[in-house]
């Protein structure tokens, strides 16, 4: 009887200190110590014309020639979940200032006993009250900010919202920048190559009195051709003399016309080939310099149309935040959930007391 008296003493004490005691402590936080939460949420999707897509809300806006940018969206939540998005919020302390006020249970408030104010603390404090959530099947994502006063849980949603919108911006402000600049510099380069080319073959054609030689070969050509049909007849009608009137004095005029014919001949020869100012002598150098300004044209030209296909693409790849939910006033704490934390330590307190109670009992067994 005294055993089983004991056993009940022990177990009341055990039940007490596991169930009773932790339920009545959950009770006085829950009920009086803990502050009322505020959650304000918002809705937003990071769109691009160009980006696929391929379910749920994205085909539809696919449809509409607009799809999801992934890039960006992860971006954002990265962004919102940063140190640098809190130095903004925080900026003259207004951040601290909504978390330290009077009203918030030392539970809750930061930095609630004043032993540190540090930045690296604060950033802890704040990823427990900013939540991202990203819905890969909609490519929505929702942004949930918790505060103790309705007011300071939308104001800190809005921001973050916006600064999210100005980060998405500034991505697209730099990708285009950068898309640009490139296409430019390629432009600029291929310009300068173009210049030297041109001058290259402006100072040959300068120093050398040649044009084209090709097409003064031709000419030189025609010329030779129609000096040597001279040339032919001249000589046909002097061996007809010579047979006919061998003493015909316009001999000896036709034979002076063929001696000049046959210098100027080899003249207009010597012009297309021969000697180191011919036309042949000069065209491999100036076929050269052409080839060069041909290849520099056709590459400015290449550049140019880059740097047009660049803006282009620069304007169409514009991604935007597109908000589908603006930031909530909340008119009613969701957070703490009272009834469920009192009842889920009840349980937990219940599930240990029966798992020591039995391992108490097979202890005491396992002696007598």
């Amino acid at each position: 009887m005294k055993k089983l008296l004991a056993r009940f003493r022990l177990a009341d004490r055990l039940f007490l200190a596991v169930v009773v005691l932790p339920t009545i402590l959950a009770v006085l936080y829950y009920g009086l110590l803990s502050s009322d939460v505020y959650v304000s949420e918002s809705r937003f999707i990071v769109r691009s014309p160009e980006k696929p897509q391929m379910s749920g809300v994205g085909l539809l806006l696919k449809g509409a020639g607009f799809s999801n940018a992934g890039d960006e969206i992860f971006a954002a939540q990265s962004y919102v979940n940063s140190r640098d998005a809190l130095k903004v919020l925080d900026t003259g302390g207004v951040y601290r200032k909504a978390y330290t006020l009077p009203s918030i249970s030392i539970f809750d408030r930061y930095n609630s006993f004043g032993l540190s104010g540090s930045f690296e603390e604060l950033y802890a404090y704040y990823q427990g009250k900013v939540h991202t959530e990203h819905d890969t099947t909609s490519s929505i994502t929702t942004l949930s900010v918790k505060a103790y006063t309705p007011e300071d849980a939308q104001r800190f949603n809005r921001q973050l919202l916006a600064m999210s919108e100005a980060l998405v911006n500034r991505l697209n402000d730099r990708a285009r920048s950068d898309l640009i600049q490139t296409s430019r510099a390629e432009v600029d380069a291929a310009k300068v190559r173009s210049e030297k080319a041109s001058l290259a073959l402006s100072r040959f054609r300068n120093r050398e009195g040649v044009i084209d030689p090709e097409k003064q070969a031709t000419i030189q050509f025609q010329m030779i051709s129609k000096l040597q049909d001279e040339m032919i007849a001249t000589r046909a009608q002097l061996a007809q003399l010579r047979s006919v009137a061998p003493r015909n004095p316009q001999i000896i005029v036709l034979e002076a016309q063929a001696r000049s014919l046959k210098g100027d001949i080899d003249e207009e020869l010597r012009k297309v080939a021969g000697g180191s100012a011919s036309l042949s002598s000069v065209a491999a150098e100036y076929q050269r310099l052409q080839l060069e300004n041909q290849f520099a044209d056709r590459q400015l030209a290449s550049a140019m149309a880059s740097l047009q296909d660049a803006e282009n693409e620069a304007r169409r790849k514009q991604a935007y935040v597109e908000r589908i939910a603006q930031p909530s006033l909340p008119d009613f704490a969701i957070e703490p959930r009272r009834m469920r934390g009192i009842i889920s330590t009840l349980l937990f307190a219940l599930i240990a007391w029966g798992v020591l109670s039995m391992m108490l009992a097979g202890v005491r067994e396992h002696q007598q």
